[in-house]
């Protein structure tokens, strides 16, 4: 019910969200990666330099979404997905009519640039900076289009490339988002000038005073806070370890005697967990603030690895698989709220921008290096421990973090 009156308080702007979220599916690695096969044979890549290709273009996407990202700031929130929605497309029609490898490098830019990293920045910056007392709710309703675009996707991509070919899926792409996607995004953002002028009428009222935590802070004054680097491993935890584990899927499969097809069946609980995760831990953060979720959101995950580390019996893949995925749907959640909770709203299209920035380059870094210890001889298991291990020590820093931002605020109460 709790859910149930918020959506219809504000169904159109939350479905923007949704649908925006769902949309960054195009530049996810889940639905470039049904394209692998066709790409690699069509310009005779190996393996390594497909992967190289994508590593290069994921690395350049988050080097350029520090700067893109804080155009949120200054842009009209309907300029802005107009220009995203575009940059998909572009990227999209790009991939269809390539001719060259630097063509397909480009694409693929393009697409984890305006799809994967900008999308997902509008869709959970907005939820963020317009939503204050049902803000955990509508990240989690807009985080709800990663599992939505999960499971339509990649089985439309399917049956769409057996009928057009892997080109004209890409053709298709780019009519549906610019022709479809774009003008139902700006249906539903039908009316925003007026919550645009609510939001600068609220934010003139206030005097950026009183605890720091609920001052407006600039991208530059939250790059000096030791609280942000203090807090930022663990943020980044949950994609970098998922990305990480679902890369070498194959390799864990045969390390521990299971069969392919059971482990993507195992992917079932995930699904369910990750959604289950958004739900649950939207109103939690309404209730009880992020900050009070941060040191617990990823002891899910934490036993889901010592699982995975301990067991090669086949059903410790769907129990490391659901725990996993309970995690991924508290972090969701948890990303979408923590920043306006301790920076503020005025300057969240900056700040997420550098998180956002920060958490691609590190799922583009996290595939290669396990890559590294498993040529190295390491096994699954001590892989997963030493994940485990990271997972302890980032939520150990965030603790410190949020004392350090508690003894700052009580010396700000305290005054001089």
């Amino acid at each position: 019910m709790e859910y149930l009156h918020f959506v219809r308080g504000h169904a159109r702007f939350l479905a923007f969200g949704l649908v925006a979220v769902a949309l960054s599916g195009f530049g996810q690695t889940y639905f470039i990666s049904l394209f692998g096969g066709q790409i690699r044979a069509a310009y005779a890549l190996s393996h390594g330099d497909f992967g190289l290709l994508y590593s290069a273009a994921t690395l350049g996407s988050g080097v350029l979404l520090l700067w893109a990202g804080q155009q949120l700031d200054r842009l009209d929130l309907r300029v802005f997905a107009v220009l995203v929605v575009l940059g998909v497309a572009s990227g999209s029609l790009l991939m269809a009519a390539a001719g060259s490898v630097a063509a397909v490098g480009g694409a693929m830019f393009l697409l984890r640039f305006a799809g994967q990293g900008l999308m997902t920045h509008m869709a959970f910056t907005t939820m963020g900076r317009y939503f204050e007392a049902g803000r955990g709710k509508a990240v989690s309703i807009a985080g709800m289009g990663l599992p939505l675009g999960e499971a339509v996707l990649p089985s439309a991509a399917v049956a769409v490339t057996a009928a057009l070919g892997w080109r004209g899926t890409w053709s298709l792409a780019a009519v549906l988002l610019a022709g479809g996607a774009l003008p139902l995004l700006l249906w539903l953002l039908r009316g925003h000038g007026t919550r645009r002028s609510a939001l600068e009428e609220r934010q003139a009222g206030r005097d950026g005073g009183g605890e720091p935590e609920r001052a407006q802070w600039t991208r530059g004054q939250v790059l000096r806070d030791p609280r942000f680097y203090l807090i930022l491993p663990a943020v980044l935890a949950a994609p970098f370890i998922v990305t990480a584990l679902f890369f070498h899927q194959v390799h864990l499969a045969a390390a521990k005697g299971w069969t392919l097809a059971w482990l993507a069946t195992s992917f079932v609980g995930f699904a369910a967990t990750h959604v289950l995760g958004l739900l649950f831990f939207g109103p939690v953060v309404d209730r009880f603030g992020a900050r009070r979720l941060l040191p617990v959101f990823l002891l899910p995950m934490a036993v889901g690895l010592g699982v995975l580390a301990g067991f090669d019996h086949f059903a410790a893949a769907p129990v490391y698989l659901t725990l996993t995925g309970l995690s991924m749907g508290a972090t969701g959640t948890l990303l979408g709220a923590l920043w306006p909770e301790l920076y503020g709203v005025a300057h969240l299209g900056a700040i997420r921008a550098v998180v956002q920035s920060a958490m691609v380059l590190s799922t583009a870094a996290s595939p290669a290096a396990v890559g590294v210890l498993i040529d190295a001889g390491v096994s699954m298991e001590a892989v997963a421990l030493l994940l485990l291990a990271y997972i302890a020590g980032a939520l150990l820093l965030a603790l410190l973090g949020l004392r350090l931002g508690d003894s700052r605020a009580a010396r700000a109460r305290a005054g001089p």
